[in-house]
C-alpha cells in the first residue's frame, strides 16, 4: 500500500518526547552516581605508633570503628555487639580472609576492642589489624 505524501505537509520532529527522555537519563545518572554511600570518617583521636603506615581503605576491606565511650561502629553506622557479629559471621561466610580493620579512639575502653576482636576470633576472621597514626617528631 503506498502512502502518498503532500509536497506541501510539513514534517517536524516532537520535542516533548525528546525532552522526556533526556530528562529521564538525568535522573537516571543522578540516581545511579549517588547510590555509593561516601564513608565519613569518625572523629577519632587515634593511638600513636612508630611503626605506623599509612594506608587507604580498600573497597573490601570492612572498618569497625569504638569511640571514647565504647560505642561501635560499622564504617561509619552506629551498631550494636548482636548485629556486628551477624555482620562478621556473614563476611566469613563469603571470604575467610576478609580484611578488618579496627579504628580504635586511644581513650576508648579496652573492653570494647577485645570484644570486637573475640568477635573476629570467634568468626575465624584471622586478617585483622588495628589502626594508628605515626608517632611525631
Amino acid at each position: 500500500m503506498r502512502v502518498r505524501i503532500e509536497d506541501d505537509e510539513n514534517v517536524e520532529v516532537q520535542m516533548a518526547p525528546l525532552i522526556d527522555c533526556v530528562f529521564l537519563l538525568i535522573s537516571f545518572f543522578l540516581v545511579a552516581t549517588t547510590l555509593k554511600k561516601l564513608e565519613k570518617e569518625l572523629p577519632l583521636d587515634l593511638p600513636q605508633a612508630a611503626a605506623a603506615v599509612s594506608k587507604q581503605v580498600e573497597d573490601k576491606m570492612t572498618v569497625i570503628s569504638i569511640d571514647r565511650d565504647g560505642n561501635l561502629y560499622l564504617g561509619s553506622e552506629p551498631v550494636g555487639q548482636g548485629y556486628l557479629g551477624r555482620t562478621l559471621r556473614e563476611l566469613a561466610g563469603q571470604d575467610p580472609q576478609h580484611r578488618i580493620r579496627i579504628d580504635a579512639d586511644r581513650d576508648a575502653p579496652m573492653w570494647a576492642a577485645v570484644q570486637v576482636l573475640d568477635v573476629c576470633n570467634f568468626e575465624n576472621l584471622r586478617n585483622v589489624g588495628i589502626r594508628t597514626k605515626q608517632k611525631e617528631g
